[in-house]
């Protein structure tokens, strides 16, 4: 089946300080999101699902949605606060969504095949995409075999600051054993460390695998997401700051053998707008990328 492309681009971004996923990066202007769009369309997706808040769909239309027209089936999804299951309401005081978890269940009415879900402001690479192309289109609509595509942790950090990345603990058949969330990796004397449950700091080689939140899935999940989402509003909800991201749910389903999720190594090199200043890098990069004929410019010229 061709597969459909799910973007999560509901974030703010509170470290970048904006609306990153709109921020022109490409020599004609392009957003990192184009960039995955094309990467997509390469790979043979069928349809791109941008999963937003509504209060910005007519700016995001007018500016994404408008410019790939005619060269794939794309809509909108909205993420919003008050989504919850039956019999649920939102806590007072709480302001912010429930995390990609929801997120990625506000596409559900509108994908019927093997799905790619992705965040709006990681540039993957167009052989992450061909990667997980060609493992959805192998994919039966039902069943639970996904995947996970994985980064060697060193091309993904940021020269500006720590970042917070999943550290994939992967067996010798290239499954996912699970994810293990690391809120706080760095470079530091000559070196990269991550801060541990005890508040010190440990070293990582930099060669391990992470997560960069691109993962294949089957509708299935849906049904465990929703399982899930809705157990941990009911449990956790009335934490204001609570959010249930994709990675809790698939170790759930993996530790109770409910699911199995392929790790499809990467050698592309991830780059993203986590700060600021990490911004004319990013630049630079797609500029250079341009310059050897990966990429057309303008890009949808």
């Amino acid at each position: 089946m061709t597969p459909t492309l799910v973007v999560l681009a509901a974030g703010i971004g509170n470290r970048y300080g904006g609306l990153k996923q709109m921020d022109a990066v490409g020599p004609a202007g392009e957003t990192i999101m184009d960039y995955s769009i094309f990467d997509a369309v390469r790979a043979g997706f069928g349809k791109v699902v941008f999963v937003i808040r509504r209060s910005f769909e007519r700016d995001f239309r007018d500016a994404v949605l408008r410019k790939i027209e005619g060269r794939i089936d794309a809509d909108c999804a909205f993420q919003e606060l008050e989504d919850l299951p039956a019999g649920l309401s939102v806590p007072p005081g709480r302001t912010k969504p429930w995390g990609t978890t929801q997120a990625v269940l506000a596409a559900r009415s509108m994908v019927g095949s093997p799905f790619a879900a992705i965040n709006a402001d990681d540039f993957y690479g167009p052989e992450s995409f061909r990667e997980m192309g060609a493992f959805l289109k192998g994919l039966p609509a039902d069943g639970a075999s996904y995947s996970l595509i994985g980064y060697e942790l060193e091309s993904t950090l940021s020269d500006h600051g720590s970042v917070a990345r999943g550290v994939c603990e992967v067996d010798g058949r290239g499954y996912l054993e699970g994810i293990v969330e690391r809120t706080r990796i760095e470079r530091s004397g000559g070196g990269i460390v991550f801060q541990d449950e005890t508040g010190g700091f440990r070293p990582f080689t930099g060669r391990e695998t992470a997560s960069m939140n691109f993962w294949g899935f089957t509708p299935s999940f849906f049904g465990f997401a929703a399982e899930a989402f809705e157990r941990f509003v009911r449990e956790r909800g009335v934490d204001l700051k609570a959010e249930i991201y994709i990675p809790l749910v698939v170790n759930a389903l993996i530790r109770a053998g409910r699911a199995s999720v392929k790790v499809l190594p990467s050698r592309e090199r991830w780059f993203g707008v986590t700060y600021k200043d990490d911004k004319p890098s990013v630049v630079a990069e797609l500029a250079a990328m341009t310059a050897a004929g990966r990429y057309p410019s303008p890009l949808w010229g």
